[in-house]
């Protein structure tokens, strides 16, 4: 645990708020002019913010050392990595409501702010209960576990729970408000005929908000295994949810080509379940940490171009 000073976290959403306002005016910009984000801009983007995350890790280890900085990295690589899942549920989103992708910039933004409150609430719980409860290390690592085998077995499942939960007419979202199937240009919420209906874009925002609670119930807990420290849990989270937005234009087209990215991803969980579940009987050194997600993520990367089917899309 490292002592973080009041300034340091004042300094740090300072920093925070300052990203997101940068974010928020380019892309208010680009729905001005009426310009696609391109894949050669979200790549850039992407570098950006991954840039600015370890450039945020070397303060971290002029401040607090290199242990400190070695945690800190490791735990934004894995919520880096883990965030690629959100990817893939988002594809399928956007494609079954339809959205086209100058809109989909809107709601991965305002999702991506609602994600940043969620995450802390739910970081600050898992923090609050591990403190009190030792125990319950046990049914958190069991839980990763599980979250490895259902990103493995479970694609088909989790097809069909978004497929259903897309479906404008019957979705759940449609017993809450009245939605409208026409897409209303950047609108979430539009009033016809003296009643108020969400548009596509609102149900694409609370599915992607439900979703990455979910997926928020996976990697919080496998975050508590690399570190307990609210600092470095919580900044590694809101970098690499920050950098999610570009990542999705950056992957969204070939994500579906990586077949293996899955595999690794379920390796990665399947060791952290592993690291929390052992943690009392032997201390796992963050750098080896840092090799695993490097080595399954690689491999997996390389399995998947070498693959035949790779070949083939």
């Amino acid at each position: 645990m490292i002592n973080v000073s009041l300034w340091v976290w004042v300094l740090f959403a300072v920093l925070l708020v300052a990203a997101i306002a940068f974010d928020l005016g380019l892309l208010r910009r680009l729905t001005r002019q009426h310009r696609e984000l391109t894949v050669r801009a979200a790549t850039l983007r992407s570098a950006a913010w991954i840039g600015l995350a370890f450039l945020f890790g070397l303060a971290v280890t002029a401040l607090y050392g290199p242990k400190a900085g070695v945690t800190y990295i490791t735990a934004y690589l894995l919520e880096e990595s883990l965030s690629i899942d959100n990817i893939f549920v988002f594809v399928l989103i956007f494609s079954q409501l339809r959205i086209p992708p100058p809109q989909q910039r809107g709601v991965l933004l305002w999702g991506v702010l609602g994600a940043l409150v969620m995450r802390g609430l739910l970081i600050g719980a898992g923090l609050f209960v591990m403190s009190r409860f030792h125990w319950v290390i046990y049914p958190f690592a069991a839980f990763i576990i599980f979250a490895a085998v259902r990103l493995v077995w479970g694609q088909q499942k989790q097809r069909e729970v978004v497929v259903a939960a897309c479906s404008v007419c019957s979705t759940w979202v449609a017993r809450l408000i009245p939605i409208t199937p026409v897409i209303h240009g950047n609108r979430f919420l539009v009033r016809q005929g003296g009643r108020v209906l969400a548009t596509p874009l609102f149900v694409a925002l609370i599915i992607v908000e439900t979703t990455d609670i979910v997926f928020a119930l996976d990697s919080v807990p496998a975050v508590l295994a690399i570190t307990r420290d609210a600092f470095l849990v919580y900044s590694s989270n809101i970098f690499a949810m920050l950098g999610l937005r570009s990542l999705y234009f950056v992957l969204a087209g070939a994500v579906e080509r990586f077949r293996y990215l899955r595999v690794g991803l379920a390796v990665i969980l399947i060791f952290f379940g592993a690291r929390l579940l052992l943690s009392d009987i032997v201390e796992i050194p963050n750098h080896v940490s840092l090799g695993v997600i490097a080595a399954a993520l690689g491999l997996s990367i390389v399995f998947s171009i070498k693959s035949p089917g790779a070949r083939t899309t």
